[in-house]
């Protein structure tokens, strides 16, 4: 969900001082804001001398919540969107789009669960140009292991472009580049930061009618994911659920086909370290 910051423009109430008085209370954002106490935040707002003011903070940021809400559907209905509105991603790999009868769906979540240098990169990378080539449009790729390589996009690209003319060869490769938007994470909470300012820009270009990301890549989760795991505590098993959560939701909301590659041992039965995908490709 938004940053609380990101809501101060349309909501002036939810002001530099509403802002500092949740941080105090380790609330940043939306989510933080439904985790949170809220009887025990109002009566911390009414020890304050601007409680007023903060009291109306809260019903604005709750107001915000409330019309977050998705409606009921019927499954008629769900199957209409599903047809009309969730395309195929082709992942330019003619063996794995037909196993998974044309490509990755939009609205739905995939795990690639392999071994180290069983080419999961190698396949993300591969749909990464082949969606920005075909024009489906742009494409977030969360690189968390900086194995990000634009030159193999580039390869890729020039492959699928094989038999364009050498100048139109060269644009094509520009324009595809352009269209792939990568960003480095290293640690959990900065891939929470950059999805929900992700889940942010996808509200506000939809109501503007701007590009669309129909393709989301997170190349591995299970290095973000392993470190927070250890432990006896339960912090490590929430925040990999609330990882689980946002990405699906994200899927669901903005017609995202999301793509996670997860990290496996040789000869050890594969599990997928969060559960949550519609499907699981085993390399």
């Amino acid at each position: 969900m938004a940053p609380l910051k990101s809501l101060e423009p349309e909501y002036p109430i939810i002001d530099v001082n509403f802002q500092n008085f949740c941080a105090s209370h380790a609330i940043f954002s939306v989510e933080d804001f439904v985790l949170h106490d809220l009887y025990q935040l109002a009566a911390f707002a009414e020890q304050q001398p601007t409680s007023e003011r903060l009291k109306e903070g809260i019903t604005q940021v709750l107001n915000i919540i409330d019309n977050l809400h998705q409606p009921w559907l019927n499954g008629l209905e769900l199957l209409e969107d599903s047809l009309q509105n969730k395309q195929v991603l082709s992942t330019g790999f003619e063996g794995v789009d037909l196993l998974l009868q044309g490509g990755l769906r939009e609205g739905q979540l995939t795990e690639l669960v392999g071994p180290s240098s069983s080419g999961k990169t190698q396949f993300c990378l591969q749909t990464a140009a082949n969606v920005a080539v075909k024009n489906m449009g742009y494409v977030a790729y969360l690189d968390t292991g900086n194995s990000f390589s634009p030159q193999r996009i580039a390869h890729f690209v020039g492959q699928i472009s094989e038999s364009a003319f050498n100048q139109t060869k060269q644009k094509i490769i520009q324009k595809a580049m352009s269209s792939i938007l990568c960003h480095s994470v290293f640690d959990i909470f900065s891939m929470f930061d950059v999805l929900r300012q992700l889940e942010f820009d996808l509200r506000s270009q939809m109501d503007r009618g701007e590009y669309r990301v129909p393709l989301l890549i997170v190349d591995s989760i299970s290095s973000l994911i392993s470190p927070v795991l250890g432990g006896s505590g339960s912090q490590g098993r929430a925040l990999m659920i609330s990882a689980g959560f946002l990405l699906k939701k994200l899927a669901h909301e903005y017609n995202l086909a999301v793509l996670v590659t997860l990290f496996s041992k040789f000869n050890e039965p594969v599990k997928s370290l969060v559960k949550f995908s519609e499907i699981d490709l085993y390399l």
